[in-house]
């Protein structure tokens, strides 16, 4: 006789508090709560084979409440995922072991996405949705034709985000996604009747979402909710009403079994309230090979597509664009063409130019802004809108949803297939910083492109003026920032982020810049981080560091020093990440380690001088902006915050005076 669903599930349920009471950390409630609904997902209709677990058209799980990992964990290992082993399992949260606190995609193979900060996980998921009805729409049923199942809890419909992310979702019509609501009623404070009135399932029927209501621990009536979900053309959200930590009898509906362990004597009483082994870690042979057979349910359609995908005459294409590769020959001749006419343009200007060959060339590339397209010059002229009309377009109106644009962008990434950028003005990174962090984290080739970047943008004032933000995205790891300085360094910068398989962050003025580099390098020199511009002429006395619009000012604050017979090198730093990234060789080049008394370095850039040391030495000159801006006109903006030659030259010599280098 099959073990029921209800014993399978109750498997969940004992590895979860079994690897809480062991970590005495983490989250066992949500698993307890929703382990009968994973339990029909995983075993009835869930797309996956355990042993190809990168299958390109395999249905997507996202765990959103991302705090009860031991649900998703317990579930790759019963069905016969190569990890997380029992071993893992017992290891779970400690320093080494696979099963870390929250998901991580980059930790264990079919784990998706990087969950934990709520509501993140459903925005991500409604990337992935895009990128399968967009793949779709190009490689037909018979090479993509995959769902995007997720979990989310109340916190996770509570967040902000989430209303970003269904919006977005219902607008698209994305019927291949379906969310299942741990509607436990539970936050970690207490009873949500604390602080939530709202209808949840009737704000997502608002916004265009089917909704179906179901017993979350009855795990066959769960099972009839996803059918009808996968009937319904709309996003599903189906409301799983469950019992936070169900089987252990004297905590069950409680945040007392939401962050924390149960302890040992709980623990054994949930044993006998569910019918467990009393042994930890320990699962009955008959459930083991009940859910490994459930495991093993896509193998046969795996073995199928993969027939398909050798007889497509799509198939090296298809292959290409789900390994990434980017084709750079669009640089050459379009370098060669700004070269040939050079003229002042802005860098968001440069990086529309740029991206009307990229995207000739990089089919696999999806644009968007957040309601800024005329602005933040993201959309090129054969851009189609990618609606619910034509999936097959490759331009995302993403409206005022700077985070939920953020995020579905990390999801697109993570699906595969597509190269998403997006943009907005730079100081709304702060709406997108959490998901940026999670591209950095996950490490997925997203690009942001985000324009006006300082107070070169004007009269819209401090609320728009960027002032901390280039230095806070360069602190974060794994981001690289480039801050291009002409429209050559623009085409560079944007190669470079191609060529990468990490998140790339383009910071762009408003204003326009005239073309610097008047020459055909034989390389890449924006990919390099930093290079020398322009060598001094008298004997090197000053080193001037500066990015973006200030390499102009440099230029000439260089040619004020050379007349005062003060040799000045000029260094464009487009990127500090990738200067700091280069060979010892090539960055003492740049920025030779010898005396401040010898060689002054300055650096010059229309932000906060924060963090600039680490390049001009702690007795160099910073130059910058330590305040936040003003609504005026550009110019007198730049000449009343001292960023002008003339008052960089000033302070330059006053610097050398004051240090005895003159």
């Amino acid at each position: 006789m099959q073990p029921t669903q209800r014993r399978l599930a109750n498997a969940i349920r004992a590895l979860s508090m079994d690897a809480v009471e062991a970590a005495n950390s983490g989250h066992p409630g949500m698993p307890m709560g929703m382990a009968d609904a994973a339990t029909a997902l995983f075993t009835r209709h869930l797309k996956y084979d355990p042993v190809d677990p990168h299958w390109p058209d395999r249905d997507r799980f996202v765990l959103s409440a991302g705090h009860g990992s031991m649900l998703i964990y317990s579930l790759l290992h019963l069905t016969g995922y190569a990890r997380p082993t029992m071993d893992d399992i017992r290891n779970f949260r400690k320093l080494g072991s696979p099963c870390a606190g929250h998901p991580e995609n980059f930790e264990l193979a079919g784990v998706e996405a990087t969950t934990g900060p709520l509501g993140q996980g459903l925005a991500m998921a409604v990337g992935m949705a895009i990128a399968e009805r967009h793949l779709n729409a190009i490689y037909g049923d018979e090479l993509v034709d995959h769902r995007t199942y997720v979990v989310a809890g109340d916190g996770c419909l509570m967040e902000g985000i989430n209303h970003e992310a269904v919006g977005l979702a219902g607008h698209l019509k994305l019927g291949r996604l379906i969310v299942l609501w741990d509607d436990n009623k539970i936050t970690i404070d207490g009873s949500t009747d604390l602080s939530r009135n709202e209808d949840v399932v009737a704000r997502h029927a608002a916004c265009g979402w089917h909704t179906v209501e179901c017993d979350g621990l009855d795990s066959g009536k769960v099972s009839q909710a996803i059918e009808k979900a996968i009937a319904d053309p709309r996003p599903s959200l189906i409301r799983c009403k469950t019992i936070i930590g169900y089987g252990a009898p004297n905590k069950q509906g409680t945040s007392a079994t939401h962050g924390a362990a149960l302890g040992a004597a709980e623990v054994e009483a949930a044993r006998k309230e569910l019918g467990l082994v009393d042994a930890a870690f320990t699962i009955p042979d008959d459930i083991v090979d009940a859910w490994r057979t459930a495991g093993a349910r896509g193998a046969r359609l795996r073995a199928a597509w993969q027939e398909r995908l050798a007889k497509s005459k799509k198939r090296k294409e298809f292959e290409e664009r789900l390994a990434g590769k980017c084709d750079d020959s669009w640089l050459k001749p379009h370098l060669d063409a700004l070269i040939a006419d050079p003229k002042p343009i802005a860098t968001r200007k440069s990086s529309e130019m740029a991206l009307e060959a990229i995207n000739v060339a990089v089919p696999a590339t999806i644009g968007g802004s957040a309601d800024l397209t005329g602005s933040n010059n993201t959309k090129t002229k054969a851009q189609l809108p990618l609606d619910s009309a034509n999936y097959g377009g490759r331009y995302v109106y993403y409206g005022i949803r700077e985070f939920g644009m953020a995020a579905a962008m990390n999801g697109m990434a993570l699906h595969g297939g597509v190269v998403p950028y997006g943009g907005t003005f730079m100081v709304f990174s702060d709406y997108c910083r959490p998901a940026i962090r999670l591209s950095a984290l996950q490490q997925v080739q997203v690009i942001y492109v985000m324009t006006h970047d300082s107070i070169g943008l004007g009269e819209d004032g401090p609320t728009h003026q960027p002032i901390e933000h280039l230095q806070s995205l360069r602190a974060m790891p794994g981001l690289v920032v480039y801050r291009p300085a002409d429209a050559v360094e623009t085409a560079e910068c944007w190669a470079a982020a191609l060529a990468d398989d990490k998140p790339s962050l383009l910071a762009l003025t408003r204003q326009n810049l005239p073309l610097l580099r008047t020459e055909a390098a034989a390389e890449n020199l924006s990919a390099k981080g930093a290079y020398r511009l322009r060598p001094a002429s008298a004997a090197r006395r000053v080193i001037l560091i500066a990015t973006g619009s200030e390499v102009e000012i440099a230029m000439k604050v260089a040619d004020q020093l050379e007349g005062q017979g003060i040799g000045a090198d000029v260094v464009s730093m487009p990127s500090t990440e990738c200067f700091d990234a280069q060979s010892d060789a090539w960055r003492d080049d740049i920025l030779p380690d010898v005396s401040n008394r010898e060689i002054l370095r300055v650096s010059i850039e229309a932000g906060t001088t924060f963090g600039w040391e680490r390049y001009t030495g702690l007795h160099g000159l910073r130059i910058g902006i330590d305040r936040f801006g003003a609504s005026a006109p550009i110019d007198d903006l730049y000449d009343y915050f001292g960023l002008t030659p003339d008052k960089i030259t000033a302070r330059v010599t006053a610097h050398m005076q004051k240090r005895d280098m003159l």
